[in-house]
């Protein structure tokens, strides 16, 4: 399976399994205009997606004829070979969970339909035929939402459903949504042209704003239907991990290292908070919450506002592209334009939003603020810019996207696998460690810290899901079986967060089971890879470039290409 230096280069002509790839990209995006949105697709702007019973079959059915069609024609080269092997394995799994309704029926706080507003923020909003195209999406989204509402009945009367306090928190969020002071008010306030434009926005806003509102009445009713219980048990679980990696796991084993890299984390940032108390004259030891009352005490680590925020994010950023490139990556001209932009749903988090396939939309970092908050620090969020930028996912996604010539725009744009590309982005925050980066114990401190939740995601949300017994002797564990209660006690003990945040975090991997441990066990994935490809001689940049250049890929894809 592996793809030669040549067959991965410009002058590559298109195979008849590229040419039916590219066709099922344009296909996707004609059935799910908000994903092309997402992928930058043009002509699909002012519409929204079905998510209806009959739309999700057609979808499906799409993926199924692709398959089909794929076994009709031969391997043309190595480029192919990876190819099928990713078709085979990401729609085969995107129709095992259609056929169980898993994905239709899923209710979360970050990536179901319930989140379709999220499409809005990667339109163009410069001229009033901008805003109009938003308009006409946002008039449309109650429709978008009613199909969906459709589909979760339709999955109830089979048994399918998220849990009750899923669907409950999922009003919450629709209703934050429409509220006067929520986002869809706030969004419309920014439309640019004449006032009777203007007006036409902010009605098409309280058009979508009430369609939100029928939403959360909608789920408040499943709400009764729907089971207590939060965890989804081991079978369950082991299909939506290997959704999120395209990989099967060992969950006991996985379990077994998680709990393992935590104790080693914790160690590592104790050692660094030592030096940092000490310095400080504290008397705190090896405490690493002293530690952190010492940083955040320190004026020349603390932002004020939102501007200020995004300046420093954006110069950051700037600055690691210039000194990366070149050095210890390539990156390709294009994608040395980052921008960094603050969010508007005031939910908390920092994302990334990938260029679009022209280019003319660049890769974005977008840091969503809660409300009331003006303070931020530079020693916690240094490692998150080089997550979320260079060399994380704006290198990678970037990377992926200029593949479509030399690849296809499938694998270009398509192929998004969790614990590949949160995988990377983990790996790239100890990268940058290791090049120097983060040689300041306060940015290091802040790196460790983005470890240990990364890797006590794993021990809760394995443990939670699967019915495993809570890890003896670590802290904020208090043994025997997993529970809400338990769980928060063991977050209050690692992650490093906010009471609000926290609460948020715990909502979503019992939301969204399996998608939190892919970046952990992602990055496992890299670092032994990197160490494979360093064992036989290759030299890191040149393992990073060819690695890259594969694009996202499933896991088990990306090892056997990378032999």
């Amino acid at each position: 399976m592996p793809e030669s230096p040549s067959a991965v280069s410009p002058t590559r002509p298109a195979t008849a399994l590229d040419r039916l790839a590219d066709e099922y990209v344009d296909l996707s995006a004609r059935l799910d205009p908000f994903l092309a949105t997402a992928l930058g697709v043009p002509g699909h702007d002012a519409e929204v997606t079905d998510h209806s019973p009959a739309a999700v079959a057609e979808r499906t059915d799409a993926a199924r004829a692709l398959l089909a069609r794929a076994a009709e024609v031969p391997d043309e080269d190595a480029v192919d070979t990876v190819t099928r092997a990713a078709l085979t394995e990401r729609l085969g799994l995107e129709i095992e969970r259609a056929e169980q309704r898993l994905d239709i029926a899923t209710v979360n706080s970050l990536a179901s339909p319930l989140q379709s507003r999220d499409a809005l923020d990667q339109m163009p909003t410069d001229t009033a035929e901008d805003w109009q195209a938003i308009a006409e999406r946002m008039a449309r989204m109650p429709h978008a939402l009613s199909t969906w509402v459709e589909s979760l009945h339709e999955a109830a009367e089979h048994g399918v459903l998220s849990s009750r306090r899923q669907l409950l928190l999922g009003a919450e969020q629709a209703r934050g949504f429409a509220a006067a002071d929520g986002f869809f008010p706030s969004f419309a306030r920014d439309a640019v042209g004449d006032d009777r434009q203007r007006e036409h926005v902010a009605a098409a806003a309280r058009t979508a704003a009430q369609g939100y509102l029928d939403l959360a009445a909608q789920l408040e009713q499943l709400a009764p239907r729907a089971p207590e219980h939060d965890a989804v048990g081991r079978d369950a679980y082991a299909l939506a991990s290997r959704t999120f990696l395209g990989t099967p796991i060992d969950i006991d084993e996985t379990y077994a290292w998680g709990i393992e890299e935590l104790r080693s984390v914790v160690a590592e940032q104790e050692a660094v908070a030592a030096r940092i108390n000490q310095r400080a004259g504290n008397g705190g030891g090896s405490s690493v919450q002293a530690a952190k009352r010492a940083l955040n005490a320190d004026p020349a680590r603390v932002l004020h506002g939102t501007e200020e925020l995004r300046t420093w994010m954006q110069d950051l950023s700037d600055r690691a592209v210039e000194e990366l490139a070149g050095t210890h990556f390539d990156i390709p001209e294009p994608l040395r334009r980052l921008e960094c932009r603050i969010a508007r749903t005031g939910s908390g988090g920092i994302y990334y939003t990938g260029p679009s396939e022209d280019l003319t939309r660049p890769g974005r970092m977008w840091w969503d603020v809660p409300p009331g908050t003006t303070e931020f620090h530079t020693w916690l969020e240094t490692t998150t810019v080089y997550h979320e930028g260079v060399p994380g996912h704006h290198l990678q996604v970037g990377i992926q996207t200029l593949q479509a010539s030399t690849l296809n725009r499938w694998r270009a744009l398509m192929c998004w696998v969790s614990g590949h590309g949160e995988g990377w982005a983990l790996y790239a925050e100890r990268l940058m460690d290791q090049l120097g980066y983060l040689a300041d114990d306060g940015d290091r401190l802040g790196m460790l810290d983005a470890q240990r939740l990364r890797a006590g995601r794993v021990v809760l949300d394995i443990g939670l899901h699967c019915g495993l017994p809570m890890p003896e002797g670590i802290a904020g564990s208090a043994g025997g079986a997993w529970s809400y209660q338990k769980a928060w006690d063991f977050m209050s003990a690692h992650w490093g967060v906010t009471e609000a945040e926290q609460r948020f975090e715990l909502h979503r991997y019992l939301g969204w089971p399996g998608q939190a441990p892919s970046y952990k066990i992602g990055q496992r994935v890299w670092e032994q890879l990197r160490a494979a490809a360093e064992s036989s001689g290759t030299p890191v940049r040149d393992f990073h470039r060819r690695a890259l250049e594969l694009g996202g890929l499933p896991l088990s894809v990306l090892e056997e290409a990378l032999r």
